[in-house]
C-alpha cells in the first residue's frame, strides 16, 4: 500500500530568503506566489524581475514516519537536475524531467521519524556546467532568453520561447510515495491489437517484481489466466465482435475495460479497437503522407498542443480536458503534441481516446541542437522506456514523431552551417537512437523521423518543397507574404502553420493596467515573444483593412485577420483532397495571456479564429478558388459516407442586395471536386460573392471577397440587439460582416464571427463560466470596428 508525501513540505532557496509551504505536485514558482512572495508572474513585466528564481537552488523538505523500513521512494515528472538525501544521505541524483524513479531506501530509512529533502539546483548552472565540458558547440534556440536548455532534459519552452514567459520553473508534477519494497507489483504492460484475423487478438505481456505465479486478465467478459516465470507473463483474449474505436467525425468511440491482476497487484487500462496506420507511398509529387484509421483514410484537421499552462503547478486534468473538448467542437481530429514541451500526463490521452482526438507525439526536442554523448542518450533512452510503455496503449496515438524542426536547426547557427558533417553526424545518433528505442519498447510503434520531414533519411527543406512527407509552411507569417501565398503550395500533410492575433480583452484586462492597453506599450510588447511580431500584425492590418481607432476595435480585428488568413489556408489545402491530407494549426492554447498563434485563449476562452474553424473545418465545406480571371468553388467531404451538395452562388453590394449568379449540386465522396465556375468579370465593383451550400451533413456559407476589405465602402449594418439574460439575438438591416460579441466574463458563445445579410437573425447563447456572474455584451462587425 502507497504512503503518498504530497503535502507538508517547507520550500527553501539556497540563502534562505525565501521560505514557504508547497504541496506537490506543484512547481516553486506558483508556491512563492500563493505564499504571498512573489508578485503574479503573469502580470505586467513581473516576469523580467523572477529570472532569478532560476538561477538559485531551492531545496523542499519534511518528515514522514516508517514502521517498516524496507520501502520504495517512487517520483515522477521530477522537474529537473534534482538532488533526494534521506536522513541526510543521498539515495538520488536525477537529471530529467520525463522519467519515472524509484529508489530503495532500506539501508538508509529507520523506525520512526525519517527526514527527507529535495533540492531542486538551478537549471541555469546546471547547464552552464554541461555546455563547458562538451566538446563541441550547441548553441541554445534564439527563442530562448534562459541559456543551456539543449543540455537538459527539460521542456525546451520553460527557457522561453516566441509564445512563452521565461522563466524555467521547478518542481514535482506526477507522483512521490512510499511503497513496500518486496510487494508485488505490475511493472509494465506492453498491449498489442492485431486485426489480421477473425475479430481482434488482444496481446498483453505482463511485467511484474516480487511476483513469479497466476496473473489473470480481464477483458470484454473474459477471464484468461497464465503464470509469470522470471517475471513475464503473455495472455491473450480475442473479440469476436469488436466495436471499433474511431476518430472524431468518423465513428464512436467505445473503450474496452482490461485488468490484470498479478498477487495483491493489479492494473487496468482502457482500450479503444482500432488498427492505425501512417500511409506513405511514393507517387508523382514526391512521397504521400496520410493516416488510415480501420482501413478508412481520414483527413486530418486539428491543432499544435503546447502545455497547459507555463507554470506545471496551474495545470489540472479539468482545464486540460475543457481545452481538449474545445478542440473537438471545433471540428477538429487531431492534436499534435508538439516536442518542445513535455509528455502529457496519462488523463491528456484518456481525454483524447474519450474525444476520438487523434494525437501525434512528438518527443521532446525541439529547434535546437542537443547533445548525442553517452550520458545524454542514456538518458533520452530511459525516458523513452518510461512514456513509451505508459501511453502506447491509448487508441488515439498516431505516430511517434523525433523531434520538431531539428533538421531545419541544422541550418540556423554559424557552427552547423559550417561544419555540417559533424552536425548531421550528431543529430543522427540522437535520431537513431529514439527511433531504436522506441521500437525496442513497442515493436509496433509508427515511427516518423522528424516534423517536418520529407521521410526517412531525407534532410531536404520541408518548409518550401510541398511535395513529400509533411511540412512547416511559414512564409506568410515571417516572410509577411499575403494571405494568397497559401494558395502556392500544396502539401501533403501541413503539420504547422499559423498567424497571430492579440489575446481576447478579458486576457488582456488580466495582465495589463488601463494605461497599458496600447497596442505600442511596453507591458503590451512584452507579451509578445516573436520579435516583431506585433509590428507584423499591424503592418498586416494596414494591407487588409481600414484601420481600428479603438483598442479594443485593434483586439477583434487582430482575431478577425487571424482568422481569415488561417482560412485560406485550410480552405485552400482542403481542396487539395487526396494530394493533402491534413492540415494542423499552429496552435491551440496558450500558456499565459500572450500574443500569439493560439485559437484558444489562456483560460480557454474562444477567439474569434476558434469560431470559424468550427465552420472551416466542418466535414462538408465549398469554398471559393481564385485561379486568374476564374473563380472556381469546389467542393470537399471529410463525412465517411459520399454527400449530395447544393451550392448557390450570389453577389451581394454594399447596400446589401443579392443577385443570383448560378447553381449546381453534385455528389462529393472522398475527393475534392469542382462544383462551379465563375468569371470574375460576373462580380461587378464594389460585389462580393455569396456561396451557401446545403447537404444532409449541415449547411454553410462563405462570402468571398476578390480584393482587400479596406477597398469596399461598408455601409452601417445596423445590427439590432435583444439580450434576455444570457440569450442575445440579433437582427441585421445591412450587410454585417464578421459579427461578433464579447462578453467581459469568461465563458463560451454557441457562435461568433459570422457574416449576416440583411434582414437574418440569430439567436446566440452564452455559457459563463461562473454560473454567478452577470456579463456585459459588446457588439462588433467590420464596419463599426473600423469607422470613427
Amino acid at each position: 500500500m502507497a504512503t503518498h508525501l504530497n503535502t507538508g513540505w517547507t520550500l527553501t532557496d539556497g540563502s534562505s530568503a525565501y521560505t514557504c509551504p508547497i504541496t506537490f505536485p506543484n512547481d516553486g514558482i506558483s508556491a512563492l506566489y500563493d505564499a504571498g512572495l512573489i508578485p503574479d508572474p503573469y502580470f505586467g513585466k513581473n516576469e523580467l524581475d523572477l529570472r532569478w528564481i532560476c538561477e538559485r537552488d531551492w531545496t523542499a523538505t519534511r518528515t514522514f514516519d516508517l514502521i517498516d523500513v524496507d520501502v520504495d521512494l517512487v517520483l515522477s515528472r521530477m522537474d529537473t537536475v534534482v538532488t533526494v538525501r534521506v536522513n541526510d544521505v543521498v539515495v538520488l541524483e536525477a537529471q530529467n524531467a520525463f522519467r519515472d524513479y524509484r529508489v530503495a531506501l532500506g539501508d538508509v530509512a529507520k523506525s520512526g521519524e525519517n527526514t527527507i529533502a529535495i533540492t531542486f539546483h538551478s537549471p541555469v548552472d546546471a547547464g552552464r556546467a554541461l555546455q563547458d565540458a562538451h566538446d563541441f558547440e550547441l548553441p541554445i534556440s534564439k527563442n530562448c532568453p534562459i541559456p543551456f536548455g539543449n543540455f537538459l532534459r527539460k521542456p525546451a519552452c520553460d527557457f522561453g520561447w516566441d509564445w512563452n514567459i521565461a522563466l524555467a520553473p521547478f518542481g514535482i508534477y506526477g507522483d512521490i510515495a512510499l511503497e513496500p519494497s518486496k510487494a508485488a507489483r505490475i511493472d509494465t504492460l506492453n498491449i498489442h491489437q492485431d486485426h489480421s484475423g477473425d475479430g481482434v487478438l488482444v496481446t498483453v505481456q505482463v511485467a511484474t517484481t516480487n511476483h513469479d505465479g497466476t496473473v489473470t486478465l480481464d477483458f470484454d467478459g473474459q477471464t484468461i489466466t497464465g503464470a509469470a516465470v522470471h517475471g513475464l507473463c503473455t495472455l491473450s483474449a480475442r473479440v469476436s465482435q469488436p466495436k471499433l474505436w474511431w476518430p472524431a467525425g468518423q465513428g464512436d468511440q467505445p473503450l474496452y475495460d482490461l485488468k490484470i491482476t498479478a498477487g495483491d497487484a493489479t492494473a487496468t487500462r482502457r482500450l479503444g479497437l482500432r488498427q492505425m496506420e501512417l500511409v506513405t507511398e511514393e507517387d508523382d509529387a514526391g512521397l504521400g503522407f496520410k493516416f488510415r484509421v480501420n482501413g478508412r483514410d481520414v483527413f486530418c484537421k486539428g491543432a499544435n498542443w503546447i502545455p497547459a499552462d507555463a507554470l506545471a503547478g496551474r495545470i489540472t486534468d479539468d482545464k486540460t480536458h475543457a481545452l481538449l473538448v474545445s478542440a473537438k467542437e471545433a471540428n477538429m481530429n487531431m492534436i499534435r503534441v508538439w516536442g518542445g514541451g513535455r509528455y502529457e500526463p496519462t488523463s491528456f490521452y484518456d481525454s483524447c481516446d474519450e474525444l476520438g482526438l487523434l494525437v501525434w507525439q512528438d518527443f521532446m526536442f525541439a529547434c535546437n541542437l542537443y547533445p548525442s554523448g553517452r550520458a545524454y542518450i542514456s538518458e533520452v533512452k530511459a525516458e523513452i522506456r518510461d512514456n513509451v510503455a505508459r501511453m502506447h496503449h491509448h487508441a488515439c496515438l498516431a505516430v511517434w514523431c523525433g523531434d520538431n524542426e531539428l533538421i531545419g536547426a541544422l541550418g540556423w547557427y554559424d557552427c552547423s552551417i559550417n561544419d555540417r558533417d559533424r552536425y548531421l553526424v550528431n543529430y543522427d545518433r540522437l535520431n537513431r537512437a529514439i527511433e531504436d528505442t522506441l521500437l525496442e519498447t513497442d515493436p509496433h510503434a509508427i515511427w516518423w523521423p522528424s516534423s517536418p520531414s520529407p521521410g526517412p533519411l531525407n534532410f531536404g527543406d520541408a518548409w518550401h518543397d510541398d511535395g513529400s512527407g509533411d511540412m512547416h509552411f511559414w512564409s506568410v507569417w515571417h516572410e509577411g507574404r499575403d494571405f494568397d501565398h497559401y494558395r502556392d503550395v500544396s502539401p501533403r500533410f501541413c503539420s504547422e502553420f499559423g498567424f497571430q492575433s492579440y489575446p481576447g480583452m478579458n486576457a488582456v484586462r488580466d495582465f495589463t493596467g488601463e494605461a497599458d492597453r496600447n497596442i505600442a506599450a511596453p507591458v503590451l510588447e512584452s507579451h509578445q515573444k516573436n520579435e516583431g511580431g506585433n509590428a507584423r500584425i499591424a503592418e498586416t492590418m494596414f494591407r487588409y483593412f481600414r484601420w481600428p481607432e479603438k483598442f479594443e476595435d485593434f483586439v477583434y480585428l487582430s482575431q478577425i485577420q487571424q482568422g481569415v488568413a488561417i482560412k485560406t489556408a485550410v480552405t485552400h489545402w482542403r481542396t487539395q483532397k487526396p494530394r493533402c491530407m491534413g492540415t494542423i494549426i499552429w496552435q491551440l492554447n496558450d500558456t499565459w495571456p500572450v500574443c500569439s498563434w493560439a485559437s484558444l485563449d489562456y483560460g480557454g476562452d474562444w477567439k474569434l479564429m476558434h469560431h470559424m474553424a468550427q465552420a472551416f473545418y466542418a466535414d462538408v465545406m465549398v469554398t471559393a478558388v481564385p485561379t486568374g480571371n476564374t473563380i472556381t468553388l469546389r467542393g470537399t467531404n471529410d463525412a465517411p459516407v459520399s454527400v449530395d451538395v447544393a451550392v448557390t452562388a450570389q453577389a451581394v453590394d454594399m447596400a446589401g442586395n443579392l443577385r443570383p449568379l448560378a447553381k449546381a449540386t453534385s455528389t462529393i465522396g472522398d475527393t475534392a471536386i469542382e462544383m462551379l465556375s465563375l468569371p470574375i468579370a460576373d462580380l461587378n465593383d464594389g460585389e462580393m460573392l455569396v456561396l451557401s451550400w446545403k447537404s444532409d451533413q449541415g449547411e454553410g456559407r462563405e462570402i468571398y471577397t476578390p480584393k482587400p476589405y479596406k477597398t469596399f465602402d461598408l455601409c452601417p449594418a445596423n445590427v439590432a440587439m435583444d439580450i434576455t439574460g444570457n440569450t442575445i439575438t440579433l437582427t441585421a438591416q445591412g450587410l454585417s460582416l464578421f459579427t461578433s460579441l464579447e462578453a467581459d466574463t469568461q465563458g463560451r458563445f454557441s457562435d461568433n464571427a459570422f457574416d449576416m445579410l440583411p434582414g437574418e437573425s440569430r439567436t446566440i447563447t452564452f455559457t459563463p463560466s461562473d454560473a454567478s456572474q452577470t456579463p456585459t455584451f459588446t457588439l462588433r462587425d467590420l464596419h463599426s470596428a473600423t469607422t470613427a
